[in-house]
């Protein structure tokens, strides 16, 4: 039986179209799901649309629309973006579908039964933005006198009837739960944040409001909407099958990973945690709070004007391209500026010349000298020895990084063998071999091919459609994809197809 991983994206807000911030969340653990597939494991992958509270009504309003119709369509540009980029999801929640609302339903009932709701009031800021509330302290004032929360959302100050989570509670039984699972919050400078945060004192927290009515409906009191960040972290439940136990998606449950972005962590890292402890339910294992993309150094926005269509970059440079650079390129966890010339050397240097130059080359020199067959590896040198050794242990090496995240580290192990791969075909020279040792050469482009199977096994995930591609001129059947089928040799004299080249160099139009 597969062992179970259960992996999400956070659900993306529908007041405004899906950007390249978008597209970065969703691609990494789409990566993750996939290299978890790769090895052995039984995936849920999980990614949808979080559309209610008083920012989504607000824009609909300013839309001519009714929030229902409005979040619609929104909701569509978001499951078509994962289409067109080939995110492999197994499921896309919406948080207005009737289940949904069943398990929000259930999880309150749940929490009020234990006694961890009151109804009071609420008197304090908030920013319609966020969708948050903020202490008095975390706010700053700017020259017009204008208080902004620390996101820079202008905040409001909110007098109304509230039911409230005993959040206060929870402060040390957090503490102990992050010392107990110190991979909990992840990268560690945001797990020092979040305890910070926790030992500075936890007031309880709101959790429905009556000023809007664009939301779930607190069970036995309409009046009462659900505070959005309650309903919305509910849906990683709702999908898994609560409030039925015995839903076959319950077994995924706890979450093995939420991948969120940095400005969502606290909802994530202190609140999640604190209702499913009060409604006595198993924790998530991980919460993993990545950068951002900025552009010329500021966060990208709408209202910036200053948002990355991943589209159009995918249209461009090639979906398995983009997927690659943006795990690559900054290592996830920090910050980091887009630019289309960064992508487009990693594209023709790591790409084009490194990967698909010592593919096109090895291969090429299989169809010329060796009757376009697998050849056989009867000699052997220790060159040889320490290229196969180096490129047999990249499946602990990669499989050690991606559990942890570090995709850029993972890509850089799998680069270095990509590297002493082509040291070595240069410095064994098969086009000289094939005059003087017709065997050593045969060996030389053996090996040659053993790697590059290895490199494009592990590189599935990163680079699925390019990697298929390779991996069919390599001659590896599609039933040997599989990190565990690496411990099969592919067999000797198996007829291989005509050399084409999979990463062709990109040359910017001239203006």
């Amino acid at each position: 039986m597969k062992p179970k991983y259960y992996i999400t994206t956070p659900i993306y807000y529908v007041n405004g179209a899906p950007h390249i911030g978008h597209a970065y969340t969703t691609i990494a653990c789409d990566v993750m799901a996939r290299f978890k597939r790769l090895d052995g494991y039984d995936v849920f992958f999980l990614t949808g649309t979080d559309e209610h509270g008083q920012k989504v009504e607000k824009a609909a309003g300013d839309a001519g629309m009714d929030p229902q119709s409005f979040t619609d369509g929104t909701s569509a540009l978001f499951r078509s973006l994962t289409e067109r980029l080939k995110i492999s999801n197994d499921d896309f929640i919406r948080t207005t579908e009737a289940r949904h609302k069943a398990s929000c339903q259930a999880l309150w009932q749940t929490l009020a039964a234990n006694n961890q709701i009151y109804l009071g009031g609420y008197e304090g800021w908030y920013a319609v933005r966020d969708e948050a509330f903020y202490d008095e302290g975390e706010l700053t004032t700017r020259p017009d006198g204008t208080k902004v929360a620390p996101s820079g959302a202008p905040v409001e100050w909110v007098v109304e009837p509230s039911y409230f989570f005993r959040l206060s509670e929870w402060g040390d039984k957090l503490l102990e739960f992050y010392e107990q699972n110190p991979d909990f919050i992840a990268p560690a400078s945001r797990r020092n944040e979040v305890i910070s945060f926790v030992k500075s004192g936890l007031r309880d927290l709101s959790v429905s409001r009556t000023s809007f009515t664009w939301g779930v409906k607190v069970p036995d009191d309409e009046a009462h909407v659900m505070y959005v960040w309650l309903d919305a972290l509910t849906n990683y439940i709702t999908a898994a099958g609560y409030p039925d136990a015995g839903a076959e998606r319950w077994g995924f449950w706890p979450a093995d990973l939420h991948v969120v972005g940095k400005d969502i962590l606290r909802f994530h890292a202190i609140y999640w945690p604190a209702f499913l402890m009060a409604a006595k339910l198993p924790t998530p294992k991980r919460v993993y709070a990545h950068g951002w993309w900025t552009a010329g150094g500021e966060k990208m926005s709408k209202s910036l004007g200053n948002v990355i269509d991943p589209q159009e970059l995918a249209d461009t440079f090639g979906l398995d391209s983009l997927r690659y650079f943006l795990l690559r390129e900054v290592p996830f966890g920090n910050d980091g500026t887009f630019s289309r010339k960064a992508l487009i050397s990693r594209l023709n240097t790591e790409l084009a010349n490194d990967l698909g130059n010592l593919a096109q080359r090895s291969l090429s020199l299989i169809a010329r000298n060796c009757d376009g067959r697998l050849p056989g590896d009867d000699l052997a040198t220790a060159e040889d020895a320490d290229l196969l050794g180096a490129a047999n242990a990249l499946v602990e090496g990669v499989r050690a990084r991606m559990e942890r995240q570090a995709f850029g580290d993972a890509l850089e192990e799998i680069w270095k063998v990509i590297r002493a791969a082509n040291a070595y075909i240069d410095h064994q020279a098969p086009w000289a071999l094939k005059k003087t040792d017709i065997n050593r050469m045969r060996c030389v482009l053996r090996v040659l091919v053993d790697v590059l199977r290895i490199v494009a096994t592990l590189l599935q995930p990163f680079m699925p459609d390019k990697m298929a591609a390779m991996l069919d001129q390599l001659g590896v059947p599609t039933t040997m994809r599989q990190i565990a089928d690496l411990e099969h040799r592919l067999a000797e004299g198996v007829a291989l197809p005509a050399p084409q080249g999979v990463f062709p160099r990109f040359v910017e139009d001239a203006e």
